[in-house]
This record gives structure tokens, sequence and C-alpha cells, in this order.
């Protein structure tokens, strides 16, 4: 669990006290964080002791009075914005003074709350600002690491998620005005494509978490013995609904009592990838093959489909993050452009490789090789 700490400026003993007492044990969570945050709550009776304690070590959080001894509450904010110092403050002060609050959010402060407040108050008070914190930190740590990337993200990510919302939305209008009449048989095609799009959005803010936990470096891994074939099978009736309504038929082939270490959830998830994307990109009435084979001391994985191919221009980009093939086969296809990169990444992890040999409009195989003892 991540801690962030709080440094409670205040000169009522009562206030630091009660804060403190209410932090102790408290924790927030996000669904788009790997961990909680728990505090660890320091505190300060006066602005001028606030700021040694600020220059020794600066807290995440400052919960800042204004009315106090010596120098005020908004002259330890400006010294605090004067220093350009990584924290998020918020003020904490009695409602005849809320217009100094007002003012301080001017200077900086993120947020006020006012006194007396209950402990949900707080609670909730404290959630915003961490939230608000980390998801700055968060900026912060992309703007660094290139605005490339950042625009590559934003761009898959608003547009894929954008594209079937509006669609919902306007199937969903659809059906609220009975425009097609109030038989609901009438809407099925609707109510089905709208789950389809749904179903999409689900696999890009998988794809997503999974990218983002394989380059923060906190995928969490369970390495035991996996028995390959079996999920292999798991894998081929995931993907065997997409293949029934494509009509491309599954075909399922392998040596026997083939027993690897390995993180079942990652090799469940390159399986997943390979044969997803050789039924997304098949033809219809066309064939996927899945041979595993046991050589030496390595296991390889072979996904073979009669789908529309790749070209060699194509081929050298197919890896790379937010990569997809446009052409007019697959304009209607979606996708997100990270399943293969999270293929070949987590083939990595197991010191293993990835190869495609493919012909346009013949098809293509693509080969996994993981080493038994990796």
């Amino acid at each position: 669990m991540n801690t962030l700490k709080i440094l409670i400026v205040d000169d009522e003993p009562g206030i630091r006290s009660g804060i403190t007492r209410i932090l102790q044990n408290y924790s927030v969570g996000f669904p788009f964080m790997d961990e909680d945050f728990s505090f660890d709550v320091i505190e300060a009776a006066t602005g001028e002791e606030a700021l040694e304690l600020i220059h020794a070590a600066t807290p995440d959080i400052i919960l800042l009075d204004n009315k106090l001894p010596g120098i005020q509450g908004i002259e330890v904010l400006e010294e605090i914005n004067k220093q350009k110092l990584d924290t998020a403050v918020m003020m904490i002060t009695s409602y005849a003074s809320l217009d100094i609050a007002v003012k301080a959010t001017n200077f900086g402060a993120y947020n006020f709350v006012p006194k007396p407040f209950t402990p949900q108050e707080l609670k909730s008070a404290i959630e915003n600002i961490s939230k608000h914190l980390f998801l700055k930190r968060m900026t912060r740590q992309m703007n660094k690491e290139g605005k490339q990337i950042r625009f590559q993200f934003l761009s898959v990510l608003s547009h894929e998620l954008k594209s079937p919302l509006n669609a919902i939305e306007g199937y969903l209008k659809i059906m609220e005005e009975r425009q097609v009449g109030n038989n609901m048989d009438d809407y099925e095609a609707m109510i089905d494509r709208s789950l389809i799009r749904i179903k999409g959005m689900r696999n890009l803010i998988m794809d997503l978490l999974d990218l983002t936990k394989l380059e923060s470096g906190k995928k969490s891994r369970e390495l035991k013995k996996v028995d390959v074939c079996e999920l292999a099978r798991i894998a081929m009736d995931t993907v065997d609904p997409l293949a029934i309504q494509r009509n491309v038929k599954l075909h399922f082939d392998a040596d026997s009592d083939i027993v690897l270490t390995a993180d079942p959830d990652e090799i469940e998830i390159i399986l997943n990838n390979l044969l997803s994307n050789a039924v997304k990109y098949n033809k219809e009435g066309g064939k996927v093959d899945l041979n595993i084979r046991k050589r030496k001391d390595e296991v390889v994985f072979k996904v073979k489909d009669t789908g529309i191919g790749i070209s060699e221009e194509n081929k050298k980009k197919l890896f790379k993050e937010f990569s997809r093939i446009k052409n007019e086969q697959t304009r209607d296809i979606t996708g997100s452009g990270l399943g293969l990169s999270i293929t070949k990444r987590m083939v990595e992890e197991y010191h293993g490789h990835i190869d495609v040999e493919s012909t346009p409009d013949a098809g293509s195989t693509f080969t996994v090789t993981i080493p038994m003892m990796n």
C-alpha cells in the first residue's frame, strides 16, 4: 500500500488530533490504481513550524488553516507557490472566513473544507485531493516520457471509446422513442450491436490496463506448473462465439502432457490475442489451426489462419503499440492496436520470441516459442 504524508497546520490541538484520529486507519483507492493510499499524518501549530517541516521534507498533502499565530496560512501558501513544491494544499477554515478560502484557491490551493466538519466530509475531501494529486503526478510523468506516446494514447482512447458510445447512445434514443414500433423483437439487432460495442470497449480497457501494468513493472505474476493444452482449450472456447459469427472453423492439435512453468493468465492472454486476431482478420468460411508442439527444451505455439494476410511493409510495424493495419479489408474491424504489442512483451518475459509469416490474401502464421526453463 502506498503512503501519502499529510501535514495538518492548525493552532487548535483538538482539530489536529481529531483529523489525525479520522485519518490514521483510513485509506482510499481508485479503479485505475494498483494499490490504495494510506496516510501518515504530522502536525504543526504555527505557520513558522509548518514551513520548517515543509522545507525538511515536502508533504504530499497540506491541510492549512489560515488564522494562525504569527504568519498566516495564506502566507504559507504563497511560500509554497514561490518554491513550486510538489504538494496539494487544502484550506481548513471557519464559515466566517470563506472569502479567505476562496482567495486561497485562486492562489493555488486545491480546495477548502469549512469547520466544523464531520468525519465523512473530511474523508470525502481527502479522497478528492488524493485523486487530484495522483492524476497530476501521472500527467507530469506522461509529459516526461514523451508527447508522442501521450498523443497516441489519448487519440486511441478518445476514438475507440467515443465512436461506440455515440452508436450506443443513438440506438438507445431510437428505442426510447419507439421509432420502429413497440415490438421489442424489432430492436433485437440494435441491442446485439450495442452489446458488441460494449465488448469492444471492455477489451480496449483491459488492453490498456495490461499495457500500463507491463510498463510500470507492477503486473503481479503467479508462476506455477500449467497444463498448456488445457489453457489452449479455454482460449479456443473464448473465441468460439466470434468464430461462429464469422463462420470460421477452429482446429486444435497438440502433443500430449505439455507442462510449462508460467503464469496461466499470461499464457491465456497470449493465446487469446493470437486466436482472436486469426478469427477477426479471416475470411468468411475460413479456418484457424492452433498447433502446440514440445521440442527439446521449448514449447512452440503456432496459429495459422486463411485470412487476409499482411504485406511486408505492414509486418514491420505489426508489434508496435497502437499500430493497426488500415485498408479496405480491415475498415470495419475494431481493435486497439495493442494486442500484439502486449503479446510480444509477455512472450519476451519468458525469454521467448514471436515470429510471423504471411502472404496477402492467403493467410498468416504466428509462431511463439517459449523455453521450458525460462
